[in-house]
């Protein structure tokens, strides 16, 4: 029996350093301010969100400025009979410019509204940085667990090889079966089949984090950290006096409206007139020169099918867009007590495993193995208790990493970091 003994003994030790090597990344580790920062240098839909917000700022000057004049050149009162002849007091060749000039206050409008419009474009490209920092870093934690679940997974894997050495040599010796043997084996090979899962589900995220950080997909992936917060949460209260301060896309949202109003009451003066002025300058050869000066209004002779409906449609806009942004503050909020309560759960949780299950669990493997070699327990118990403690364990670093995540998606509703190391 001196065989068997060792082999326990060896089982019972490779329990010990599980938790630990999950805990230590590989030397080449992606840090993720790095990968924070990759991705806000080559993301191309943050981007593609800047671009829209430089767009949208040059059309600011655009709104406010007035219409191209008109100039035209003519020969005027040519007789037909001799196109060459200047002798008509009417023959002229004429020089004349036309500029139209809008109501009051309709440019002054047109400009404001641009105005808030670009305002509210740079401010969602803002949103977009935040909500692509927090997507980086969901991405960036999923993988940190994978990476850890694989270390403890392939442990348990390791510890239940041990268990196959032992039923063998219990087998061997009379005081076992061939049951537990064949059994062993399965255990092992379906621990195996869930390593090989998590490992190409590793490959997959890995690849959706490189298309965050503007990459090609298959760029390997290192090693990522997955530390314990340093800080508290703040409450709920906090976070949304926080988020209606800072939140880009909030005051996107009333910047949009604002916009509205402005659209609404250029409709308004759509009724009114808008003005042409006009010099002429006529060159004639045989007679003094003779200059005009022409004044006209636009007549809104069609405003029941044009610029009432008009003023219905911007009226509806400015309504839409109070809509909009009460949604976006509605949903802020909702999410972010969603969050709070996701967040808390999820990091009690972790350090309940950690602290009572996870070591309990390791407890009951190692009170299973005792009984087993004595004959007082099967060996589906013993497995049952490894896969149990297994579950604990991976559990643990998958709710820290969801802690993780949901942080990082309350620091983008919120419109910042919340300190503390988070």
């Amino acid at each position: 029996m001196t065989a068997l003994n060792l082999l326990l003994g060896a089982a019972l030790l490779v329990q010990g350093p599980a938790s630990g090597s999950a805990a230590s990344p590989a030397a080449d580790t992606l840090r993720l301010s790095a990968a924070v920062q990759d991705a806000l240098d080559a993301n191309p839909m943050l981007r593609a969100a800047r671009l829209r917000a430089d767009a949208a700022q040059e059309r600011v000057p655009q709104a406010g400025a007035l219409p191209d004049p008109d100039l035209s050149l003519g020969l005027m009162n040519r007789m037909t009979s001799d196109l060459g002849s200047t002798m008509d007091p009417m023959t002229m060749n004429q020089v004349q410019f036309m500029q139209m000039l809008p109501w009051p206050g309709k440019l002054g409008f047109a400009r404001d509204r641009a105005g808030r419009l670009a305002e509210a474009e740079r401010l969602e490209a803002d949103d977009a940085e935040l909500m692509l920092i927090a997507r980086v870093k969901s991405v960036y934690y999923e993988i940190a667990y994978m990476d850890r679940a694989l270390v403890i997974m392939g442990s348990s894997r390791g510890l239940l090889r041990d268990f196959v050495q032992v039923s063998q040599a219990m087998y061997a010796v009379g005081t076992g079966v061939q049951q537990d043997v064949l059994q062993a084996q399965v255990g092992v090979a379906r621990m195996t089949e869930d390593i090989t899962v998590m490992a190409q589900e590793r490959v997959a995220m890995a690849a959706r984090l490189n298309a965050l950080l503007g990459r090609e997909a298959t760029v390997p992936v290192g090693a990522l950290e997955l530390a314990w917060p340093d800080s508290v949460l703040p409450s709920v209260d906090s976070l949304v006096s926080v988020a209606l301060a800072r939140r880009p896309k909030l005051r996107a949202a009333r910047e949009r409206a604002a916009a509205a109003t402005f659209a609404y009451r250029q409709a308004r003066r759509e009724l009114f007139p808008d003005f042409t002025l006009g010099l002429a300058y006529g060159q004639r050869p045989q007679f003094d020169n003779m200059a005009s000066l022409m004044v006209g209004i636009r007549v809104p002779l069609w405003a029941r099918s044009r610029q009432l409906p008009m003023r219905k449609e911007m009226q509806a806009m400015a309504a839409m867009a109070d809509a909009e942004a009460r949604d976006t503050y509605n949903e802020t909020l909702a999410r972010l007590v969603e969050l709070r309560a996701e967040a808390s759960r999820s990091l009690n949780l972790s350090r309940l495993y950690a602290a009572e299950i996870v070591p309990q669990a390791r407890a009951s493997v190692d009170a299973a193995l005792a009984a087993y070699r004595v004959g007082r327990v099967n060996y589906m118990t013993l497995v049952e208790n490894q896969m149990l403690a297994n579950r604990y364990e991976t559990e643990s670093v998958r709710l820290l990493a969801a802690y993780q995540a949901a942080v990082a998606e309350i620091e983008a509703l919120v419109g910042g970091d919340l300190g503390g190391g988070q």
